[in-house]
């Protein structure tokens, strides 16, 4: 073949082959703009085809650092202790149970810990960590984290386990979770309700002796506290922290700890104990102004508080109820009905019993005054009072009455209550002027001595004198400064005593 045609036929195949080329570089760089641009329907930016290999780096690094990887081993076994950095972040804390001597708290509890398996180049400039799924915590280790004082602790799982993990490049791992935790907190109640407690919660590794995990708090944070947080029945005052070692059998493990301060409210108790303690104290004082010989009124408003059954006497009705001793010991009853059976008094039993010891020496004053110092009667009966007053005036009138006939009426003695003293002299009046009123003449006692009414036994009639039916005792008059005065110097020790905070 001639020169002529070899080149006439190589020269058509190299246009064409240029030609192709040229044309898949156009609708290369077409799709490329088409993909890139902000303003395609399909929205997605300029990397729409970095996140592939992104993605498919991520992929073959954790399939290349979990190649050989023993998630039952910890970091560097055989060589320094694990460093497990613990840091909490509280959401809300209550309630807090005195019968049961625990608290509960809502948590983020997070741990970080630097496993060199792990470490690995930095996938692009952009991203420092790897979010990881929560399903490759089953694939590496972590550290077996427990509280040593909890009772009652779950994590959260709804609406899936709340976890979080991150790996960083030079090998460390963060490892999050929401959880709430129970745990008993010893506390002293003998200032109860005006202590202070200190619920600790404590934690460290299950297994891994000192040797193999170490457990502190991190530098940057220890215990944050969610801004907003309010409990209902105490103040968070502080969260101090501490670093201790604990021994048992097999070694001594490494512990952290974080006591809670929780300084209680009064309000409650002062609405529904305090206050009603010192309304039945004060309350007892009113019979101090009492005359002595009003002894059920006096006992009444000594021991009694609320209207339950009346009795009739004379059209009037007496109130009678339920003690205020009783209503103490209710009062009392009811303050210990969510406290633990202490072997000691508390500050609110204290209280108590102060106001139910004034109400009782309430009640014993007035039974000295009734027995050393009363010279009146409290009790009447109208039948022998107005024979009597009827002899004397028989005895000293100098008129001749003619005798009238017997008519046999027998004499039934009424029983007055005290509540009727006030009437007895205007009831005696009426009886006078009704005797009064018809008017015979009978013959003179000493002409005729056997027909003179025996007078009665002065000695068996009971003698009123108006002053003595309404006296004050000098005992009350005391009593009315005295014990007023003492209950309040009393209070204000024990508040002092009580309401100062003492130092820790």
């Amino acid at each position: 073949m001639s020169d002529k045609n070899k080149y006439t036929i190589k020269f058509p195949l190299i246009f064409d082959l240029l030609f192709l080329l040229s044309m898949s570089n156009r609708c290369c760089n077409v799709t490329s703009q088409h993909l890139g641009s902000p303003n395609s329907s399909t929205g997605v930016g300029s990397s729409f085809i970095r996140p592939v290999k992104t993605r498919h780096n991520v992929s073959l690094l954790l399939d290349k650092l979990l190649d050989d990887y023993n998630h039952h081993l910890r970091p560097d076994i055989g060589g320094p202790p694990t460093i497990v950095d613990v840091d909490i972040m509280v959401r809300s804390m209550g309630p807090v149970s005195e019968a049961d001597m625990t608290f509960s708290l809502d948590c983020y509890f997070r741990q970080t810990w630097r496993d060199t398996r792990l470490a690995h180049q930095q996938v692009s400039k952009a991203d420092d960590q790897l979010s990881l799924s929560v399903s490759m915590l089953d694939r590496i280790w972590k550290p077996d984290t427990y509280f040593y004082n909890g009772k009652n602790s779950y994590l959260h799982t709804i609406t899936t386990p709340n976890k979080l993990v991150r790996l960083f490049p030079d090998g460390r791992i963060l490892y999050s979770s929401r959880l709430t935790i129970k745990a008993s907190c010893p506390m002293e109640l003998r200032k109860f309700p005006m202590d202070v407690q200190l619920c600790p919660l404590s934690m460290g590794s299950f297994a891994y002796t000192q040797s193999e995990a170490i457990y502190r708090w991190n530098k940057d944070r220890q215990i944050v506290i969610a801004p907003g947080m309010k409990m209902s029945q105490f103040d968070l005052v502080s969260a101090p922290v501490s670093n201790y070692n604990i021994s048992f059998k097999h070694g001594n493990h490494s512990m952290i700890s974080v006591r809670f301060h929780l300084h209680r409210h009064m309000g409650s108790f002062l609405i529904q104990v305090y206050g009603p303690c010192i309304l039945l104290v004060v309350l007892s004082w009113v019979s101090f102004w009492l005359n002595r010989e009003a002894t059920a009124d006096r006992v009444s408003l000594g021991t009694f508080t609320n209207y339950r059954q009346s009795l009739s006497v004379n059209n009037r009705f007496l109130a009678q109820g339920v003690t205020t001793v009783l209503t103490m010991t209710f009062l009392g009853l009811e303050a210990r009905a969510n406290l633990p059976k202490v072997t000691y008094p508390t500050a609110l039993d204290h209280f108590i019993f102060l106001s139910f010891g004034f109400i009782f020496a309430t009640i014993v004053q007035f039974a000295f005054v009734h027995y050393f110092t009363k010279y009146g009667f409290g009790e009447l009966y109208f039948s022998e009072m107005a024979i009597d007053d009827d002899d004397e005036q028989l005895d000293n009138s100098d008129e001749v009455f003619p005798a009238a006939p017997p008519t046999p009426s027998p004499v039934v003695a009424r029983k007055v209550h005290p509540r009727e003293v006030f009437s007895v002299e205007s009831h005696l009046r009426s009886i006078k002027e009704e005797e009064t009123a018809v008017v015979q003449i009978q013959p003179d006692e000493r002409s005729n001595p056997s027909q003179r009414p025996r007078r009665r036994n002065q000695s068996r009639t009971q003698q009123w004198d108006g002053k003595a039916m309404n006296s004050v005792s000098k005992i009350d008059q005391i009593s009315r400064i005295f014990f007023p005065a003492l209950f309040i110097a009393i209070n204000l020790f024990y508040w002092y005593t009580y309401a100062t905070p003492a130092s820790e």
